[in-house]
């Protein structure tokens, strides 16, 4: 496992363990891997970065430690993939890399598959400072380039789930924890796509094992759950009472809020909404996807947030999400001052 130590190298080391696999986690050593593992240290953006993993694939008695697969969840350069994948060529027998539906060139429709059209990818050999769509498909290049048909592309999606270091599930757990009124975005019955990260796990690995090959969409099918569920879930989870105000987009849009960014998850209609959330994963449920139920992924998300003391891990690459309470108290402030009067208006007429 290239990581190993959150949120989906996490989830894919924990669901090996707990399939009795022998796993080497390498990582920078930032984060404490699960019990259980062998680890390697090193940092793939150095240019001596891989002197631990080079050693330990030449320390067996045949001149060759071998791997039956390796996971590699990076998302920065594409050269980072390219020199783990040439090292491993001979000493590993399939590649998976995970992803991202970004790498279709957007928007990408409601509807779109696996063959459908692609971002110009960056270079394999490209280093740092490249967009997040061309470094994955790079990324999937450089996995392409040296694997061929022994790589496994995983396109996830939005995802979820406990050990998430990005902050989407986790502030809306946070903020419905606190209680009160809860600015809520757009319909209540906004269906949803997204992948909980053990889901996307155990997909992983079984499709390694049965020598699944090429680029699949691992995410929910569309309308998994809704918004509604979604928050839902999280007042049943949290336990906190609180009261959920649903907002019309417009409103929200022409306050200046960001959809996805300051309202985690949400998207209004349109085309960003039709990319995340409406797209074509028949061949991976035919491949044995299976999603777990929302108030699973949620309630789980939830334990694990208290067991930190309520603190989330927070990627550094990645800006911090959320609505400040400011703004969510001048909307809800708006809105119920709004209520009033269209009801006077209505009685009027």
């Amino acid at each position: 496992m290239l990581g190993g130590t959150e949120f989906v190298g996490r989830a894919v080391t924990e669901a090996a363990l707990a399939r009795g696999r022998q796993v080497t986690v390498f990582h920078r050593g930032r984060h404490a891997p699960p019990a259980g593992v062998t680890e390697l240290f090193g940092d793939r953006t150095s240019a001596d970065g891989l002197v631990a993993l080079a050693a330990a694939a030449g320390e067996s008695e045949g001149g060759a430690h071998t791997w039956d697969l390796v996971v590699d969840t990076w998302s920065g350069a594409p050269s980072a993939v390219r020199d783990a994948a040439r090292l491993l060529a001979g000493r590993v027998g399939q590649y998976a890399y995970v992803s991202s539906r970004s790498v279709y060139d957007h928007p990408a429709p409601a509807g779109l598959p696996e063959d459908g059209p692609l971002v110009d990818g960056a270079s394999p050999d490209a280093g740092a400072d490249v967009p997040y769509p061309q470094a994955k498909r790079g990324g999937e290049l450089a996995a392409l380039d040296v694997f061929g048909d022994r790589a496994l592309l995983a396109r996830a999606g939005l995802i979820l789930g406990p050990w998430e270091n990005v902050g989407r599930l986790p502030w809306w757990l946070q903020r419905i924890a606190r209680g009160g009124t809860v600015l809520a975005p757009g319909a209540p019955d906004t269906p949803l796509q997204y992948i909980d990260a053990r889901d996307l796990a155990n997909w992983l690995l079984d499709a390694a094992e049965r020598g699944l090959h090429g680029p699949y969409n691992v995410v929910s099918r569309p309308g998994h759950t809704t918004m509604g569920e979604l928050l839902d879930a999280c007042v049943r989870a949290t336990g906190s009472g609180a009261e959920l105000r649903w907002t019309a987009a417009e409103k929200i849009l022409a306050a200046g809020v960001e959809p996805w960014s300051e309202l985690p998850i949400w998207l209004p209609p349109g085309e960003l909404y039709d990319t995340m959330h409406q797209g074509d994963v028949s061949r991976a449920h035919a491949a044995g996807l299976h999603c777990r139920p929302v108030g699973e992924t949620v309630t789980d998300t939830w334990d694990w947030l208290r067991g930190l003391g309520g603190a989330a891990p927070q990627r550094p690459d990645r800006p911090a999400v959320g609505l400040d309470p400011e703004t969510e108290a001048k909307l809800l402030t708006a809105g119920s001052l709004a209520t009033p009067m269209a009801r006077r208006m209505r009685r009027r007429g």
